[in-house]
């Protein structure tokens, strides 16, 4: 393993921490602040919309720059803003903060998803993307009692100095381990036609989106994420008023939830690499059943921990293979790749929208992983016509709009 794609790794794993850590430091940042939870809360909602924004703008704007070089500026950028909160005199302060560390996430892995793959040979590309975000993996199971364990001994400032340690060491890093120059070539395109010139104007930044692939790819990663998020935003509810688990089971079962993302994340980065649209068809399959039966099955508490270690395994199963897709048809286009993270969150604000208007119809605490079903069923369909386009002799090139 290519000790830059540690550096990555860690990075990721940092970005992932506060954007986790959070939810178990709610009670405390609002009592401090003195605050509604409704207010607090937008310490979430402002993140994640921060995310959004930031992955178009911020990888726009630095298209020119060496890859390496934004990469190091991302990660100051995150460092600075969870100092923001560490320090933060006010609620206002503390919400900069946020949106300032929240602005270089989505930019971060798409970016640092393109230098990953440039540090390992052709054939281990998705495997390599698969080991930058076991960092966000980790720190989805490690994130909230990690958040809830520091806020309680030390209080919940201490957590984000933690993380901001945690940032100053990937800065670092990176500025060290990853080589000068990486990921400024582009990979070879989807087709297998090669192009050694940057991508690294505006221009070609955009010219990437006129191909159908990417939209493609870009549709079927929104839904897959809206599908899975939507049924685990209310999760909890799931288990405990169907399940029959009390509220303090819940932290556990939310733990085997994130082995399963750790182990999907790498299986399929593996899996991707030997038949890339294969794996991400049945990985989006695989999530749209276990969410079915979920449903069907979620009044036992054995089939519940067995199906929500499947639901992160399939979950994240597609995660690589949809990266290296979106970036090789835009033929190394940072701004795709950025925009892959960009379409995971709006999915997650959709598929949380529709799981609760579900609950809020009467349709009972299942009814989110129905939905969720549904949703990712219509990614396996997206998926599959443009694996068939794909490998169509007649279409070949790149189809644009």
């Amino acid at each position: 393993m290519p000790s830059g794609l540690v550096a990555l790794a860690l990075g990721g794993f940092g970005i992932g921490l506060t954007e986790f850590l959070i939810a178990g430091l709610l009670p405390q940042v609002a009592s401090s602040f003195a605050v509604s939870e409704a207010a607090a809360g937008w310490l979430i909602s402002g993140y994640a919309l921060s995310v959004a924004v930031g992955a178009i703008a911020l990888t726009a704007a630095t298209a020119r720059l060496p890859r390496k070089a934004v990469l190091v500026g991302l990660v100051a950028l995150f460092v600075l803003g969870n100092l923001l909160s560490a320090v933060a005199p006010s609620y206002p302060v503390m919400l900069l903060g946020r949106i300032v560390a929240a602005l270089c996430h989505g930019s971060f892995f798409g970016i640092g998803s393109l230098v990953a793959r440039s540090l390992v040979a052709p054939e281990k590309k998705s495997r390599a993307v698969a080991v930058m975000f076991a960092g966000l993996t980790l720190a989805n199971v490690l994130g909230v009692p990690f958040g809830a364990l520091v806020g309680e001994r030390w209080g919940w400032r201490a957590a984000f100095w933690a993380v901001t340690a945690i940032g100053v060491l990937a800065l670092a890093g990176i500025a060290a381990l990853v080589p000068d120059g990486a990921g400024e070539t582009r990979p070879p395109t989807a087709t297998g036609h090669s192009d050694s010139a940057p991508a690294d104007s505006l221009r070609a930044q955009f010219r990437a989106f006129r191909s159908w692939q990417v939209w493609l790819t870009l549709t079927a990663t929104s839904l897959s994420y809206g599908g899975m998020f939507g049924a685990f935003s209310y999760i909890a509810y799931t288990f405990t008023e169907v399940g029959g688990f009390s509220p303090s089971d819940v932290a556990w079962l939310l733990m085997v939830y994130g082995v399963g993302l750790v182990v999907g994340n790498l299986v399929g980065g593996r899996a991707a690499d030997h038949d890339r649209d294969r794996a991400l068809v049945l990985a989006l399959l695989g999530l749209a059943v276990t969410l079915a039966v979920f449903g069907l099955l979620a009044g036992s508490a054995t089939a519940s921990v067995i199906l929500v270690f499947l639901m992160g395994l399939f979950g994240f199963a597609s995660v690589p293979g949809m990266i290296t897709r979106v970036t090789d048809f835009a033929h190394g286009a940072a701004l795709a790749a950025s925009a892959n993270v960009s379409a995971s969150n709006i999915g997650n604000a959709l598929g949380a929208w529709l799981g609760g208007l579900a609950i809020t119809a009467g349709l009972g605490y299942t009814a989110p992983l129905y939905v969720g079903a549904g949703i990712v069923l219509i990614s396996v369909i997206v998926m599959a016509v443009a694996a068939r386009q794909a490998k169509s002799p007649a279409r070949q090139t790149d189809h644009c709009l």
